[in-house]
């Protein structure tokens, strides 16, 4: 179980090892940022995502989960379905990769410094899928931001408005700056959450 300081604390990279991360180089600026209302569909495409993935790896997948604002039911989103698979060895791309890109997936981040985070592109539908290791901070960390949202609708509203305006501004018009512009808000919303949550049994 991750402890306290490595759930509240925020891993920063520098532009270069951001860069060096993408497989085929970084993309281009991504352009305006669309914020879609939140669309009753999304559970269902991650359902599909789920059972795709669950069916490819087999027992090899440790747990999925939907993470990321498209899991949170309410909540203005960028249409992009996050899924968090953990694997027995993230690093292991072999163990994985080989089977999700038989139904399409395509490998485009690799980042041994940063947990041995991995992440892979949808087939069809627009998904993020981000493959950790067992233990990483990051699963909880998402599940914790996630669960807060659901159950603590003024703080959805704080993050969705923070979003929208974010998204409105015409220097914000890149997917990365966005993200970059987001983290205050971020930070101040799980500081909260961390703050609730049930302590680990020692």
């Amino acid at each position: 179980m991750p402890s306290e300081p490595d759930l509240t604390e925020r891993v920063v990279s520098s532009q270069e090892e951001l860069d060096a991360a993408w497989i085929d180089g970084p993309p281009a600026p991504s352009g305006p940022i669309l914020i879609a209302d939140y669309d009753p569909a999304w559970p269902g495409l991650y359902a599909r995502e789920r059972e795709r993935i669950c069916d490819l790896l087999g027992k090899a997948v440790v747990s999925i989960e939907h993470i990321g604002s498209t899991a949170v039911p309410g909540l203005a989103a960028k249409p992009v379905i996050d899924i968090d698979l953990v694997v027995a060895d993230s690093a292991d791309e072999s163990s994985y990769v080989p089977q999700l890109e038989t139904a399409g997936y395509r490998l485009i981040i690799r980042e041994p410094n940063w947990h041995e985070h991995r992440c892979l592109k949808g087939p069809d539908t627009n998904v993020n899928l981000h493959v950790f290791s067992p233990g990483s901070p990051e699963i909880t960390r998402h599940l914790v931001f996630r669960d807060w949202l659901r159950a603590h609708p003024e703080d959805r509203d704080l993050y969705e408005r923070t979003k929208r305006s974010l998204a409105a501004k015409a220097e914000l018009d890149d997917v990365r700056a966005y993200t970059d512009a987001k983290d205050a808000v971020i930070d101040a919303i799980y500081a909260r959450a961390v703050a609730h949550r049930p302590l680990s049994p020692r």
